[in-house]
């Protein structure tokens, strides 16, 4: 049967047995049960307690006055589940079938032992004050069956179709990209062009032949000499405008915002002319983008090659959205929402953020049961790309933008959990607060944690 119980429910039942050893019992009875539900208890469940005033210490006092322990444990002897305990933890089992759980969670135990009628458990917390009937209608909500939904909840912001911000400085605060910046504006004045496009921005990047990113392009079969003997056999530069001008072309414009979204998907707090390589291989438009096709480039081999490095660097944002990307799939979604990053930052384990979290006592195991009852289950499998909802992007944002306060030059685990603060009302932060946790306490966390490693 334990296989079935979750990490938290066998907790518990781990506890009731030390607590009848403490109490020197031959027996686990459901008294201990109880007693270790209330130490065990977290999240939700904790709150129920607190509703009711209710501590291990009172509880520990009135039940102590009423156990009758006709056997003590000799010889440091294991204490053994009584016939009464056993069928508590059978009845467990029925409560998740019928609730719809593949699981034994801590509050069919919860619910298993407040609807004992062969026990003084619920006689004693009435006495306490504790209502069993408001209790059991909000356990019996938690562990309601999970609901098969193709709905996200943060999925409707996604329908606002935002233009991308025309500042563009940010493109820029890295010197490599500052650079590939002032050689595309040193071609473009020696050209009849007014206004800056994608292929003097590759064209500038070519230019650093010792760059590693031109050897890579070079490996996929992209030269400065072949990409300017592909230039000057264009006469027209219509496939760089769809729409009003700017200092970039429109298609510029577009690559320009898709670098930075990149590097920011990359872990990285500044656009690198990597990024600018990959922009223009996800928005597939420009001049430099034609090129790249005649010249037969592979967007998926080019695209590996260049963030192949990058990975091998291990930036814990990186981390962090491919572990996010892969929780959306088990759950059946090509959607990320601000959910997965909570579970990603959980699954990098090492960083900071995450160590903030296990200090608090959030694991991903529960996160996870919390995220599947908020948002259930889409179809069991994806096979489109995988999209970030408008409330994650924001999440994202903030993060760099905590970590360009910070002058780092990658963004952390620290900052995408800070970033998750941001968004009050998102999934993330509805999970954290039935996990028992509010964004005050991780604030505090992540402020203590930087100050000890400074």
């Amino acid at each position: 049967m334990f296989e079935k119980f979750t990490e938290k429910a066998i907790n518990v039942v781990a506890e009731a047995q030390k607590i009848a050893e403490e109490m020197q019992s031959e027996y686990i009875l459901s008294e201990h049960l109880l007693l270790a539900l209330v130490r065990e208890a977290k999240g939700v469940s904790l709150k129920i307690f607190k509703m009711y005033n209710i501590t291990y210490e009172n509880l520990y006092d009135e039940i102590s006055k009423n156990i009758e322990i006709t056997e003590k444990i000799h010889n440091n002897a294991k204490a053994n589940f009584s016939h009464h305990v056993k069928n508590i933890l059978k009845r467990t089992l029925d409560l998740a079938n019928k609730s719809g759980n593949p699981s034994i969670l801590y509050e069919h135990l919860f619910l298993a032992v407040i609807t004992d009628k062969h026990s003084n458990n619920v006689k004693t917390l009435e006495k306490m004050g504790f209502d069993v009937y408001t209790a059991k209608s909000l356990l019996e909500k938690l562990v309601q069956k999970k609901i098969k939904r193709l709905y996200h909840p943060e999925i409707d912001e996604n329908k606002e179709n935002k233009l991308p911000d025309e500042n563009t400085g940010d493109l820029f605060d890295s010197a490599e990209s500052a650079k590939v910046f002032e050689r595309a504006v040193a071609k473009l004045s020696a050209s009849n062009y007014e206004i800056l496009g994608t292929e003097q921005i590759i064209s500038s990047i070519l230019e650093d032949k010792d760059s590693e990113l031109s050897k890579i392009l070079a490996q996929n079969g992209v030269t400065a000499e072949n990409f300017e003997e592909k230039l000057e056999n264009i006469q027209s530069r219509q496939a760089e405008y769809e729409g009003k001008q700017i200092i970039f072309t429109p298609n510029a414009f577009t690559t320009m915002n898709m670098a930075l979204q990149t590097a920011k998907e990359l872990g990285s707090s500044v656009v690198l002319p990597e990024h600018i390589v990959l922009g223009v291989l996800k928005t597939k438009k420009g001049l430099a983008y034609e090129i790249f096709k005649e010249l037969k480039i592979s967007d998926d081999d080019l695209a590996h090659s260049i963030i192949k490095p990058i990975e091998k660097q291990m930036p814990e944002t990186l981390t962090i959205l491919r572990l996010a990307k892969e929780e959306a799939r088990r759950l059946g979604r090509n959607v990320v929402g601000t959910e997965m990053f909570l579970l990603g930052i959980l699954g990098e384990a090492t960083g900071v953020g995450a160590q903030v979290l296990a200090e608090l006592e959030i694991n991903i195991r529960d996160a996870r049961k919390v995220v599947e009852s908020l948002i259930g289950f889409g179809n069991e499998y994806y096979d489109r790309e995988i999209v970030f909802t408008q409330r994650a992007k924001r999440v994202l944002e903030a993060a760099w933008e905590f970590a360009k306060k910070e002058h780092k030059s990658r963004i952390e685990s620290s900052h995408m959990l800070l970033a998750l603060t941001t968004e009050p009302t998102s999934v993330a932060m509805k999970v954290l607060e039935q996990l028992g946790v509010d964004a005050v306490e991780i604030k505090e966390g992540i402020k203590k944690f930087n100050n000890e490693r400074s």
